[in-house]
C-alpha cells in the first residue's frame, strides 16, 4: 500500500483548516494533495484504483467523513508527522518531549484528553529544528517567541502560524520542487557565492516578519532569524532522509 503523503505546508494548511482558519475544509486539503501527486493517474483515468492502493490511517479517515477534529493524542500526531515527507517522528521520541524536553509547552493537554492544533503544530516544529539544533538551543528559540507557556495570547507568533509561515517560506524558495533551496546568480568562479543562498533566504524570512505589525524591531528581527533556521531545518531533514535511505540500500544489499 502507498503511503498518504503531504509536504509540510500542507499539513500546515490541514491543521489551519481544521482550526478553521484556512477557508478550505480539511477534506479538500487532503484531495487537492493527493491530486498533486497523482496526476498520472487522474489523466488515465484511473483515480479509483489509485485511490484505493493507497493507505489511510484512521485519524485521516476521521477527517474524510467530515468528523470535527480539534485535538489528537500523541499517537495521531506521531501517524501525521509520518505522513509529512522527510520526517522521521517516532511517539516515542515525543513522548520524552512532552514529559521532559519540552514540558512547560505540553504539561497538560488543551483539548480534554488531547493536545491542541497549536501543540500539535508545535511537536512538528521541533521534529523540524533537531534536524539543526540541541534542544537547549530549541528551548532558547521557543522561550524567545512563547513567552509565557501557560498563555498563548502572550506569544509573538503561535506555534501553528509558524509552522504555516516557514513551510510556505520553503515552497516558495523551492519553486521547482526539487527539495533544494533556489539561488539565482551564481557566476562560475564567482566569490562569496554562499551570501546569494543565505541572502534570498533571509530576504523571504524578512518579508513574512514584517506580516506581524505589532512587533517591535527587536522582536521582528528574533523573528527573521527563527524563520530563517527552521527553513534551512527542512532543506537538513530531506539530506538526512536520503542519507538513512543510501544506509538502509547499502546494509541491506552489501551485507
Amino acid at each position: 500500500m502507498e503511503s498518504f503523503t503531504l509536504t509540510r505546508k500542507e499539513m500546515a494548511c490541514l491543521l489551519m483548516a481544521l482550526d478553521g482558519q484556512d477557508g478550505h475544509r480539511p477534506l479538500q486539503v487532503l484531495q487537492d494533495a493527493w491530486k498533486k501527486t497523482h496526476r498520472d493517474a487522474l489523466e488515465a483515468g484511473a483515480s479509483l484504483p489509485a485511490f484505493l492502493s493507497t493507505a489511510l490511517p484512521p485519524i485521516l479517515e476521521k477527517m474524510i467523513k467530515g468528523n470535527e477534529v480539534r485535538g489528537f493524542s500523541l499517537q495521531e500526531i506521531a501517524t501525521l508527522g509520518h505522513m509529512v515527507e522527510y520526517s522521521n517522528m517516532s511517539i516515542t521520541s515525543m513522548q520524552n518531549w512532552v514529559k521532559r524536553d519540552f514540558k512547560a509547552y505540553f504539561d497538560c493537554p488543551k483539548m480534554g484528553k488531547k493536545y491542541s492544533l497549536n501543540q500539535a503544530a508545535l511537536l512538528f516544529v521541533i521534529d523540524d529544528l533537531k534536524s539543526n539544533l540541541d534542544f537547549e538551543s530549541i528551548r532558547k528559540l521557543l522561550e524567545i517567541l512563547f513567552v509565557k507557556p501557560e498563555d498563548e495570547s502572550a506569544d509573538l507568533i503561535g506555534p501553528l502560524e509558524l509552522y504555516a509561515s516557514y513551510s510556505t517560506m520553503f515552497e516558495e524558495l523551492d519553486a521547482n520542487n526539487d527539495q533544494l533551496l533556489d539561488t539565482f546568480g551564481h557566476v562560475k568562479g564567482g566569490s562569496k557565492q554562499d551570501a546569494l543562498t543565505e541572502n534570498a533566504i533571509k530576504a523571504s524570512a524578512d518579508r513574512f516578519a514584517r506580516k506581524l505589525p505589532d512587533l517591535t524591531k527587536d522582536q521582528s528581527e528574533a523573528l527573521r532569524n527563527i524563520l530563517f533556521i527552521a527553513a534551512i531545518s527542512i532543506q537538513t531533514a530531506y539530506f538526512h532522509s536520503l542519507a538513512r535511505r543510501y544506509l538502509n540500500a547499502t546494509l541491506f544489499l552489501h551485507r
